[in-house]
Parts: C-alpha cells; structure tokens; sequence
C-alpha cells in the first residue's frame, strides 16, 4: 500500500517519519483518531496544567521509538523483515487503542463490562481494524491483502505469539519502547526534568541474545537511571497525591451517576456514556458506543450533573469543575470504624444525606508502585564474553530489594 512520504512534528522527538502506508492508513482510522480526544495523564493537568497531551501523541511517539529500535538491531545484524517491522509498529501504534476517558479511570470506576479491561478491547479493536481492511475500498485487492497480513502478524506480536520473541519485548516488557515514550512524553509535558531518560543511547544499545531483548553492557548507566527515573515519575506524577484525589472523586461521580440510573434516575448522558452508566454486559454494540466514547463525554455530562437534582451529585460535580478536590491525609494505618462513623456522621450533618450518601464524600485509598518486578522479564545486560546477567545483578548501584521494593501509602481522601 504505497503513499506520500508522511511527516509529523513532535515536540519531543522532532520530525517523526510515517514510513509505511499501512500505518498512515491505520492513523486515519476513527478508533486511533479517537486517542486525540483521550488526554495521556488523565487528571495530571490539576498539578501539572501542561499535561493536556493525547493518547494520539504517545502512541505516534511509541511508533517513532519502535522504528528507532528495529533500525538500530537491524545495523547490528538481527534478522527482521520488511513485513515483520511495520507489523511490530503497527502493534505499538495500537498499543493503547482500547484506553477509555481520562485513561485508567473510566475503567477503575467499573464503567466495563465485568471481567473485561482495557487491553481486551485494545485487542478486539485490532481485530476491527484487521477486518476493516479486508472489506474496505479505501485500496486494491492485493494491498488490501497486504494490510490484512500486516494486521494479522501484529496482532501475533502483540500478543506474544510470534516466534520472535523480541519484538513483543520491544511492546510490552520492562524496557519497551512504551515506557521509554511515556517517560519522556510525560517529564517533558508536566515539566518534571526528573523523569528524561536517555532513550536515544538505550535503544543504541539494544541488540539480541538466544531470541531474547537483551543490553550491551555499555548502557547500563543508562538503564539506571531509566529505572530511578520511572521510580521518581510514579511518585512524583502518575501517584502524586492532588492527582490521585481527582481521580477518586471523579470514580465517586461515575459510582453516584450509575446508581442513580439503577434507581430509575433520568441524567443528562451522551448515549455513549449512558450505554455503559447503565451496566450493560451486553457486548453485542460494545465496540460501537466505546469508539464514541472520550474525555468530553464525561466533562459535559459532570457540567450538567452539577444541577441534577440531587444533592450527592451536585457537590461532587460543582468539587470537581471548580477544583475543590478531594484533600489527602497521609495515614500509618486504615481507618477504624470508630474513624469511619465520625467521618459519615460529619457529612450527614452537613449536607442531610444518609450514611450511605455520606460515604461519597470520602475513601481510602493505597497507593503503591515498584520500579522493577522480580517475577517479570528480567532486563538484561549482555557482556562482552557473551555472557548475561540481570540488572539486579550486574548494577553496583541497584540490587534486587532495591529495586523491587514496594513502599505502600494510605491516604484518606475526604471532602473539606
């Protein structure tokens, strides 16, 4: 499937090439154009108001860095075809396709259907998409034929089931080129400086070993401070403790507006969001309403919600509109019940609500992160006599405890 040469300016990268007709016409598809309408930090923009940038955004920049990769580990001899490079950055392109509103929130508030997550619909969108170019008229037979193949060892690599394995590591592992994006993308945007990692030096330095994504011993500098630097970001960013308070008082909304609608409530809804408000575990049009589905399905509904009639509602949605967030106690331990029923009889005096209405107003909640996962692909460090090692081996700096230690905070997060 031939095409112009695409070019698109990326603040963080700079000019990234669109190399593959096959991947300029999956950008043009509604489900990854919808990513342009899904912010990358969620709720990050309450502490960092420079976080506006898109799902869309990352993905392209994950596209970039896969392209970088498969170059870099081609110049060092590593066998990877024309077919197999578009397929392993069609595969990133559409790593994070099935994301709902506000990224991981929609799907922490219980808006999916039971037992289903956001890479289960990543999936079944890919296989839209594959499907989509099997039936559509947008090219001729045999490049419709060629985009299907594609689409096809995509999805293998993306779910791992391609033989080589490698290239799945460059998706999903502990050093894959989606960390690698969202660090920079994230640092850059939030103006945190320490979250920059040398991304340039670390896919430099990628080569393979027996099947397997492994680093020159050259870059191990580089891959720690990778690994102090996605430590940093998590506490300093994805968990910083104003962003995690709008998060638990926009699952408080969502959690009001279903139970609402349980109750036989008439709410302001796009059908969209009203299709997953009411609880549908019907999948038959699920792909259709989430397709419609983005931030601004959730922010003009909260607009509206602030006079919806009840009073539980209304001052979570007026909270939020007008920044009034949840503010967050740092605790040693969980509440007692004794702490529990103060907190219920506070707000059922203040507002006239019942004690289930008062639990809106306030939750618990444990945040924890670790930097590296014992049980997870190790990355490793390959030595000049071809030898290989573990980062937790071979750093002086970092260890095993180190690095896979998990500290835990609990926080209350209450209405003022």
């Amino acid at each position: 499937m031939s095409c112009t040469r695409k070019i698109i300016n990326d603040p963080v990268f700079g000019f990234l090439n669109i190399p593959d007709g096959v991947l300029f016409t999956i950008l043009q598809h509604p489900y990854i154009q919808r990513l342009n309408r899904i912010r990358q930090l969620g709720l990050s923009f309450f502490v960092y108001p420079g976080a506006m940038h898109s799902r869309f955004l990352h993905s392209l920049g994950a596209m970039h860095l896969m392209h970088e990769a498969i170059t870099s580990l081609r110049e060092k001899g590593v066998d990877i075809t024309d077919n197999e490079a578009t397929a392993s950055m069609a595969a990133i392109l559409l790593h994070d396709v099935g994301h709902g509103p506000f990224s991981h929130v929609f799907e922490e508030a219980g808006m999916l259907p039971d037992g289903m997550s956001h890479e289960d619909i990543s999936l079944m969108m890919m296989y839209e998409i594959r499907d989509w170019f099997s039936s559509s008229l947008i090219a001729l037979p045999k490049e419709r034929a060629e985009a299907s193949f594609i689409m096809n060892l995509a999805i293998r690599i993306f779910k791992d089931e391609y033989e080589k394995h490698f290239l799945h590591q460059l998706i999903s592992s502990q050093l894959d080129v989606d960390r690698l994006d969202y660090l920079c993308r994230d640092s850059f945007f939030c103006g945190v400086t320490e979250g920059s990692v040398a991304s340039a030096r670390i896919l430099k330095m990628m080569n393979v070993k027996d099947g397997r994504l492994v680093v020159e011993v050259k870059g191990i500098y580089s891959i720690e401070k990778f690994l102090v630097a996605r430590r940093l970001m998590y506490w300093q960013v994805y968990l910083h403790h104003t962003s995690v308070a709008a998060e638990q008082l926009l699952i408080k909304i969502l959690t009001r507006a279903k139970q609402l609608i349980h109750n036989g409530v008439e709410l302001f809804a796009s059908p969209a969001l009203k299709y997953f408000l009411q609880k549908n575990n019907n999948t038959n049009d699920l792909l259709k309403w989430y397709a419609a589905l983005d931030d601004s399905d959730l922010l003009s509904a909260i607009k509206v919600w602030i006079n919806s009639g009840d009073k539980v509602l209304n001052v979570l949605c007026e909270c939020f509109c007008n920044r009034q967030l949840f503010k967050g106690k740092l605790l040693s331990s969980s509440l007692t019940e004794e702490e529990r029923e103060a907190l219920c009889n506070e707000y059922i005096a203040r507002f006239g609500v019942s004690k289930d209405e008062a639990e809106y107003f306030f939750v618990e909640h444990v945040s924890t992160s670790n930097t590296y996962s014992e049980k997870g692909e190790a990355i490793d460090i390959l030595y000049k006599d071809g030898s290989v090692r573990d980062i937790a081996e071979a750093s002086e700096m970092l260890n095993m405890e180190t690095l896979t230690y998990k500290p835990q905070k609990i926080y209350l997060f209450h209405l003022k």
